[in-house]
């Protein structure tokens, strides 16, 4: 459910002064987090649910532990999976993000803005309200969003959960699976209109049976909607010389579930290099003695070459030139 706000905390920024500031806070200077609670016991993001032409009101709490004032800046983002899966932002916000306004000051009145800027004192805590509105015609489903601070030389976020009840479309699938470098390797596609877990399991079938037999298991990605990201699977200890098919296959919840595969030879290329080498000197050899027999035989005259008296022998000599790899 939205987080409900006092009227007058809906208003505007509340300062409120640091007591003892946690020992976490003052070794990495200012930080943001969801209103109502602090970074060891608060809420982990902002959660809210609202239909289509609601407007939703929650808060975000910027503590500043040190003596000196900071100046922090607030803007609403779209939340983002970076292509290792990873959480990040979109520079530009066009969803979740670009429904998030603060209350601030134009012209001498009081308006709903994109962006605000934030003093805070030393030792306090600084209430920032802001509102979600959401328009008339989103689409059911998850529409994730990031609330940006940055100030003093780095950035922080405080996550937004939003949810637009109706029906909504969980899928995924599983792409580009390739072998090679002591890693299996894919990419997952989000298809539906839901934040998505996960789960993976990995099994690789051999000529002589299974090489390979992972069950399931979390992958450490929150797979949001609409996105692709490309992930990696040790595999150490492949087999030398083999044919191997493997197989993956991903679940998640409400009945989400997609494989693929691949097929893939595991050759000693060392080895068949050796081998190649030692085949072509002995195919060089072999040229070597049989153009030095035909040498030897006689002439159009019927006879031999014979020594010419200056210890010498005519004939034809064969010179191999380059290295056998």
């Amino acid at each position: 459910m939205p987080y409900a706000l006092p009227a007058a905390r809906v208003l505007g920024l509340t300062l409120v002064l640091l007591s003892a500031a946690p020992t976490a806070l003052a070794a990495e200077g200012w930080s943001v987090v969801p209103a109502a609670g602090g970074a060891a016991d608060g809420r982990p993001s902002v959660y809210a649910e609202g239909t289509p032409g609601t407007v939703l009101q929650d808060a975000v709490s910027v503590l500043n532990p040190g003596a000196r004032p900071v100046t922090v800046r607030l803007r609403g983002a779209d939340a983002d999976n970076s292509a290792d899966g990873a959480f990040t932002v979109r520079e530009r916000a066009a969803d979740a993000g670009a429904w998030i306004a603060f209350a601030g000051h134009a012209g001498g009145r009081r308006t709903a803005v994109r962006e605000l800027s934030v003093r805070v004192p030393g030792h306090t805590r600084a209430d920032v309200p802001f509102s979600i509105g959401v328009p008339a015609g989103a689409a059911p489903g998850d529409h994730p969003g990031a609330i940006v601070a940055s100030g003093g030389g780095r950035t922080s976020a405080v996550r937004v959960q939003l949810r637009v009840p109706g029906p909504a479309l969980s899928a995924l699938t599983v792409e580009h699976v390739r072998v090679g470098g002591g890693r299996i390797s894919y990419e997952l596609v989000n298809r539906g209109t839901t934040v998505l877990a996960p789960r993976l399991a990995v099994r690789a079938d051999g000529v002589f049976g299974a090489l390979l037999d992972r069950g399931p298991r979390a992958l450490p990605v929150e797979l949001l909607p609409g996105r692709r990201v490309t992930l990696h699977e040790p595999w150490t200890g492949p087999p030398a010389l083999d044919a191997a098919q493997v197989r993956l296959t991903v679940t998640a919840a409400d009945g989400v579930r997609a494989t693929a595969s691949a097929k893939v030879r595991f050759v000693p290329w060392g080895a068949v290099a050796g081998a190649s080498g030692a085949l072509v000197a002995l195919t060089a050899a072999l040229s070597v003695v049989r153009h030095r027999r035909r040498a030897g035989r006689p002439g159009p005259r019927g006879r031999r070459a014979r020594d010419d008296g200056a210890g010498e022998h005519s004939g034809t000599e064969v010179e191999l030139t380059g290295a056998v790899s």
